[in-house]
């Protein structure tokens, strides 16, 4: 079987590299790509056999533009892998922990590491697009005094070093990550359902479509609502639950929505990411 080419958006080195070797081990090629929209379309496309993509953060939030960019493309949600995000301070090798005046990295890595900066009150943070592109840039252009915050891969790919490790303010710090494919697979361990729906905005119309859930006991775990574009006021609501497609509680929920949305999508049904 010909290794597979997975799409992230970043440079290598990010924390989607590292999450793609976490979920499919060291035997894959990759393919770093620009944009999020860059990422579906090499799998549209055929270009890439997988893309793989951050969907929220535990401290961030929610991914909004690849909630929209899952509804926009017909590509299927085939696993899923939360990653562990610790914040590392690298610099090149030569560069000594006290000579740092500046570090380089993407706002929200800056954002998570306040702590870090308030006990070195003279360390200058400075944004950058991308947490690995810091350290790529270091490698490139070797300004004096500079760090960079990535992922330990980016240290790898760039034969930098880690002057300090665990620099997030907080440890709970995971983001989630879906697996994309042109094609649908249900694996036999598959117990998550990814699913988009809208519905008239009218009285009860949402509460009617979470019934459908609560009278089988079926446990929601993500609920997300995203606007409807051309048509003010009106939403997309993505719901992940637990469960099995082939499962009959599963079924009759997902038929007993259908009667009551005007839109429905099954995303995926994977096996969900192992705390």
């Amino acid at each position: 079987m010909a290794t597979p080419l997975v799409a992230f958006q970043g440079e290598r080195g990010s924390f989607s590299e590292e999450a793609a070797y976490k979920l499919l081990g060291r035997n894959i090629r990759l393919l770093p790509c620009e944009t999020f929209s860059a990422i579906f379309e090499s799998v549209t496309s055929g270009r890439a056999n997988y893309c793989l993509v951050p969907i929220e953060n535990t401290l961030a939030g929610s991914v909004y533009e690849n909630f929209d960019l899952l509804q926009a493309n017909n590509l299927h949600i085939v696993s899923e892998v939360s990653l562990r995000i610790v914040h590392n301070l690298i610099a090149l090798p030569g560069t000594a922990r006290k000579d740092i005046c500046q570090v380089y990295s993407h706002p929200v890595a800056l954002a998570q590491c306040r702590r870090f900066f308030a006990q070195n009150p003279k360390v200058e943070r400075v944004t950058y697009y991308d947490t690995a592109g810091s350290v790529k840039m270091l490698a490139e252009r070797r300004p004096p005094g500079a760090a960079a915050i990535a992922s330990r891969i980016a240290a790898e790919v760039y034969h930098a070093r880690i002057l300090k490790t665990h620099l997030e303010d907080h440890r709970e710090n995971y983001t989630r990550f879906f697996l994309l494919s042109k094609t649908a697979r249900v694996s036999a361990k598959a117990n998550k359902i990814s699913i988009v729906f809208s519905t008239r905005n009218l009285p009860g119309a949402l509460y009617k479509c979470l019934s459908v859930f609560a009278l089988r006991d079926i446990d929601l775990t993500k609920m997300e609502s995203r606007p409807l574009h051309g048509r003010p006021w009106e939403y997309f609501f993505y719901i992940d639950f637990v469960g099995n497609v082939k499962e009959d509680h599963c079924k009759k929920a997902l038929a007993h929505l259908s009667e009551v949305t005007n839109f429905l999508r099954v995303l995926g049904c994977y096996e969900s990411a192992k705390r």
